[in-house]
């Protein structure tokens, strides 16, 4: 289908979006009034949450998509091209936590997974999908990153209460890869429409924690600022850290 042919409007993909904030995120955007491609790495959970959505008058379709898969990532663009001709914004959420490791007693492989979900697969997606926003106006990336990724954070004695923390330090690592290429990206692209972004969605009740998260906000809160991210006018910024009531975070 041809973009002549074609009566969508914005289309927007959402990376990691079978359940969680993701997912929350899907159905936000969608309601703003885009058709969202509701990525899943399993196919079976991303039917059934893609179906959930539309039941409710939501033009969310299923993408099947593996961040870390080079022939799902060719697929799902060629998918968008064929359908589309066009994406709007991307939004990078898809993670793996990589349960809760110390530094000195991490394995290898895990750190590697980690690595190759949480950022191998945000640079392989979003140089897939990069020529097709840039047809776009105004398209927009927004990676979703984690205060455990800054380095403010990190260095702060008052902030470290817990011994817990260092404990997730797969997860914490990639979030501060996250945020690096976050700002590469949005200057290599500062002279175009389209702008980088990066959201700490907060502490939420997700399963990527593989722990009960004592005090964790809901999934809804934490897709609502990365949203607003996602909608940003063309007087918006590019390449900052914000929080997800908003402000901006340090590095």
């Amino acid at each position: 289908m041809n973009t002549q042919n074609n009566p969508i409007g914005r289309v927007a993909i959402v990376t990691g979006a079978n359940k969680g904030i993701g997912k929350e995120v899907a159905r936000k955007l969608a309601q703003a009034g885009l058709t969202v491609l509701l990525g899943s790495r399993d196919e079976r959970r991303g039917t059934t949450a893609a179906e959930e959505l539309a039941a409710s008058g939501l033009d969310v379709r299923l993408l099947q998509l593996d961040v870390t898969d080079a022939a799902s990532i060719a697929a799902a663009h060629d998918r968008v091209v064929n359908e589309f001709g066009h994406l709007d914004v991307l939004v990078n959420n898809a993670a793996y936590s990589g349960g809760i490791n110390k530094p000195s007693e991490v394995e290898v492989d895990t750190m590697r997974r980690v690595l190759e979900t949480n950022v191998l697969g945000y640079v392989a997606v979003t140089n897939a999908f990069l020529p097709l926003l840039r047809q776009s106006s105004p398209p927009r990336i927004v990676n979703v990153s984690s205060n455990w990724g800054s380095f403010a954070d990190i260095t702060d004695p008052n902030y470290l209460e817990s011994p817990d923390f260092f404990w997730a330090f797969p997860y914490a690592v990639s979030k501060t890869a996250i945020n690096a290429l976050t700002v590469h990206s949005a200057n290599e692209l500062r002279d175009t429409n389209i702008k980088v972004n990066v959201v700490n969605p907060g502490l939420r009740d997700t399963e990527i924690a593989g722990v009960p998260m004592r005090g964790a906000g809901d999934p809804a809160g934490g897709a609502t600022h990365i949203v607003e991210m996602a909608l940003l006018p063309d007087d918006g910024p590019t390449g900052t850290l914000h929080n997800d009531d908003g402000t901006t975070h340090y590095w």
